[in-house]
């Protein structure tokens, strides 16, 4: 079966379940809770950080895989200057 690639930037160990995760995730029946509780333990080491996030379900078994990308450069760059 085919497979839905929802791609979203969020912050770090912060996302939610609302717009933009909620409103793309609920059409494809998988449970909305459990995709934004492993993001946000996938992501927890950037808090404070936008990072880039995609969400690969299979339409057919509701299963889901979650893929963390890296932070853009000038955010790793803003952390390390402690600015936000």
């Amino acid at each position: 079966m085919p497979k839905q690639v929802i791609e979203v930037l969020v912050e770090g160990g912060k996302a939610t379940p609302g717009p933009p995760l909620g409103p793309a995730l609920g059409p494809l029946g998988v449970n909305v809770a459990q995709v934004v509780k492993a993001i946000n333990e996938a992501t927890k080491e950037f808090e404070g950080m936008k990072v880039p996030v995609k969400v690969i379900v299979d339409v057919a078994t509701r299963q889901f895989e979650i893929e963390v990308g890296l932070p853009p450069t000038s955010a790793l760059i803003l952390k390390e200057l402690g600015i936000e």
